[in-house]
């Protein structure tokens, strides 16, 4: 059990799942539950599908700007600013947005998804949180094979070279990695959560890679990551505001997947939440970075912020509490 949420003194909900932390050698050093547990990345993975470009010197072959690389490691929410860098790509590499396989939505973020409602306008591919990674597939596609057809499917050379990087930054056999389809129509890949954290510490200590050439890559994904917080979701979301912090790099996925790396302290940790739900994230992250004995008020004050202990209803009454009751098992890196 990793949250108990109480409406008044009545246990309401649960919220069940497991932990893992691992040092720069990837040695799982404490943890929750079972670490060699198969888990989807969901799109945790996507900073490293980007590796690939990065390593084959796309991103200068086009012209990215660091704001438009991080976009296509991110799972955006429509902000002007988002939409500026995926058009931006567009022009840069030539490719129009019917070509992306995803189906049209309107932005995540409110405000733009209202400005668009209040003018009538229509829904388009590239608000889709996930039109930057999809844009980065058909660049690597069309590199390895001269179009981009076929991007999206597992056997495509694009597909293949970036299984090939998830094996290598989870320190996993690619052969044994399962595969899935994720919710925008791409492989998804699932490897044990120990292996989610070995890829983290890497993207916060990318000297700690053994391969120089993806070293460099992960040095060149953390710096972007930094420099552009907020494109790798937006305001007011977790992975933008935790990412301004300049001693964490993190990104979530659905279903209740989080990876984060912390660079000081040259460490990885992985979490997944049963349920799937992404609303306990904060919680769960401060209380593992207290059981660390992290130290940096301004990473427990932006995490209280996003989700403090109370629960609250519509009218900001408190009603409840959230109380974490898991301890993390140093023994676990036993098992």
């Amino acid at each position: 059990m990793l949250i108990e949420e109480y409406r008044g003194e009545l246990l309401e909900n649960t919220h069940d799942g497991r932990i893992c932390v691992v040092d720069e050698n990837g040695r799982v050093i404490a943890g929750v539950g079972d670490t060699n547990a198969f888990t989807y990345y969901r799109s945790v993975s996507k900073p490293f599908q980007f590796l690939p470009l990065i390593m084959r010197g796309l991103h200068e072959k086009y012209g990215l700007t660091t704001a438009e690389t991080v976009v296509c490691a991110a799972s955006h929410t429509g902000e002007d600013v988002h939409v500026r860098a995926l058009e931006s790509i567009l022009k840069k590499t030539g490719f129009c947005e019917e070509q992306l396989i995803i189906n049209p939505e309107f932005p995540a973020n409110t405000a733009a998804r209202n400005r668009l409602l209040a003018n009538s306008l229509p829904k388009r591919k590239l608000y889709h949180n996930c039109a930057g990674k999809h844009l980065a597939l058909m660049m690597l596609q069309k590199e390895i094979t001269g179009s981009a057809e076929d991007y999206w499917k597992l056997e495509s050379p694009a597909q293949q070279e970036v299984l090939r990087v998830v094996a290598e930054v989870s320190d996993f056999p690619s052969s044994e990695i399962i595969c899935g389809i994720d919710g925008c129509g791409v492989p998804v890949f699932a490897v044990p959560l120990k292996g989610i954290a070995k890829a983290f510490v890497k993207l916060a200590c990318p000297e700690s890679a053994k391969n120089t050439k993806l070293s460099s890559a992960l040095n060149v994904m953390a710096d972007c990551i930094a420099q552009n917080p907020y494109i790798i979701r937006g305001h007011g979301y977790l992975c933008g505001e935790i990412n301004t912090l300049p001693n964490i790099v993190a990104k979530g996925g659905a279903e209740g997947v989080y990876g984060f790396g912390l660079k000081r302290e040259r460490i990885g940790v992985s979490l997944k939440i049963a349920d799937g739900t992404e609303a306990v994230w904060p919680l769960i992250i401060a209380e593992i970075l207290r059981q660390l004995d992290y130290k940096d008020d301004a990473a427990f004050k932006l995490l209280q912020n996003l989700r403090g202990p109370y629960k609250t209803n519509h009218n900001d009454t408190k009603i409840g509490s959230y109380r974490p009751v898991f301890r993390l098992a140093n023994e676990i890196a036993t098992k």
